[in-house]
Parts: structure tokens; sequence; C-alpha cells
């Protein structure tokens, strides 16, 4: 029986959009396709989630391969999450609901040591139970061993857990450990389906 709802952050309890996080900025074209390139989609911003590099020690990385007129906004790149974040609309009252249900719920994302700071800024943030970031530990999803520090960080049974993360192979590294869960696309209705086809008490979509 699930007792234990896992959550992923990006995606499932905010928008994790690199494309709008540089829009915002005003820069287009060519220019928005670099930054794009050297901040989101290289090692270095891995680094910094797997708590290998400061934000001072990217930036200064995604510094050496840009032109010095794009400097500017890498910092609001990096410190993202000091401007305005983007719930998944609806998922707090997801999450609402499984906490009046009875569910213990739990945070396990693949972040900086910075959501610390911002977590209590995410609508639902309040039922939480605990949180897990890789940063910390120096480890990612979906890393098996990632999935066993949680478990013995909370004294959680996987058997019990149900993780709901948008990346399938991290739902993968999950089922390995003996978790079960489900891909969140971004459709609310099918993720009360798969919860209730779980046996977990949500409303129907």
């Amino acid at each position: 029986m699930v007792k234990n709802i896992i959550y992923d952050m990006g995606n499932v309890l905010i928008h994790w959009d690199p494309d709008r996080l540089i829009a915002r900025l005003g820069v287009t074209g060519a220019d928005a396709a670099a930054l794009k390139r050297e901040v989101f989609c290289d090692q270095e911003w891995t680094g910094l989630d797997r708590g290998r590099l400061t934000e001072e020690e990217a930036i200064a990385a995604f510094q050496s391969r840009l032109p010095e007129y794009l400097h500017q906004y890498l910092p609001r790149l990096v410190y993202w999450w000091r401007d305005p974040m983007w719930p998944v609309e609806g998922m707090s009252e997801i999450v609402t609901e499984l906490k009046a249900a009875g569910y213990k719920i739990y945070l396990c994302s693949n972040a900086t040591s910075a959501l610390h700071t911002y977590f209590p800024r995410i609508p639902g943030s309040e039922h939480f139970d605990g949180i897990l970031v890789s940063a910390d530990w120096k480890l990612l999803k979906p890393q098996h061993e990632i999935f066993e520090l949680l478990y013995k960080t909370f004294s959680l049974d996987p058997a019990e857990c149900w993780f709901i993360d948008d990346h399938p192979p991290n739902i993968d590294g999950a089922i390995v450990t003996g978790m079960n869960g489900t891909v969140f696309d971004g459709d609310l209705r099918r993720l009360r389906r798969d919860l209730r086809a779980a046996g977990i008490n949500v409303a129907e979509a």
C-alpha cells in the first residue's frame, strides 16, 4: 500500500524552461541560442546540481565561452529562482489533497543547495515532510544511490512510495530500487488517473 508520495520539482511542481528564462531577459536570436547552449546544455549546469561547482565558478566558466556583452545576463540565469517562478497549475491542489488524505510527501530533486532558500515559495511546499537535494549529497537522479539515501534519510519503505517525475530515466532508476512511479507529462488529469490506478486516494480527473 502506498503511504508516501515522492515529488520531483522541475516541470512537476514548477515549470522549468530555459527558453522562457532567457526570453524574460529580452535576449533573442543567436544570442539566446548561445546562452542556452553554454549555460543550460553544458557540464557546468550538471556540476551545480551535483554540488561540485559553486555558482560563482559556473558563471566564470560560462563567461570564458561567451562574448562579454552577454556576461550581464549570467547571474540572472544562474540565480533564476530570485525572479518569479512559474508553478505548475493545479499541482499544489493535488499536493494539498494528498496531504489531507494522510500521505507523507517528500521531495527528491536534482538542484543546487539554494533550493532550501526558495522552496518555501513554491505553492504546496508547506505540506512536504522532507526534502532531499542532489547537490547536498553530490548525487544525481537517476543514480540508485540517491534513492537509497532518500529511503534511509526518511525511514521509508520503497514499496510504500510512489514517485512523480517528468524524466522517464528517473522513474526507471527508482523502479530498480523498489519504488514505483508515474512519468508526469504536464497532464494533471492523466496524473490523477495514474495515482488512482495505483490505489492512491485522490479525486477522479
